[in-house]
């Protein structure tokens, strides 16, 4: 495998402030915020893009999930609601290739892309 910032930043190769760390999933803030609350939770795991997801990361999803949900609440924007969102390939945004996922919130979110 090639370097991967995510990999680096997950495994404390390169330091970043972390809002969340566990065995599994970390979350940091988004370095270009599209909202008032942006943030990204990143697998430890190296999983290039949500096409290479299977069945056996049903349980690692749920667990990005429940975090996003809870930092969410913490960070005030839980009650009027988020964006969980995942950028799939070029086309979908995606700029580094090893799955996160952004939650967005602080204001209404329009239907745009």
């Amino acid at each position: 495998m090639t370097e991967c910032l995510f990999c680096d930043m997950g495994s404390g190769k390169t330091p970043v402030d972390k809002l969340h760390d566990d065995d599994r999933v970390f979350a940091i803030r988004d370095i270009h915020p599209r909202a008032p609350v942006h943030f990204m939770v990143i697998p430890k795991e190296h999983i290039p893009s949500a096409v290479d997801i299977g069945q056996e990361h049903g349980p690692l999803l749920a667990h990005m999930i429940q975090v996003a949900n809870r930092l969410a609440q913490s960070e005030g924007t839980a009650e009027k609601g988020y964006r969980l969102a995942l950028n799939v390939g070029e086309y979908g945004g995606q700029t580094i290739y090893h799955i996160h996922m952004h939650v967005l919130g602080g204001r209404r979110l329009g239907p745009e892309g």
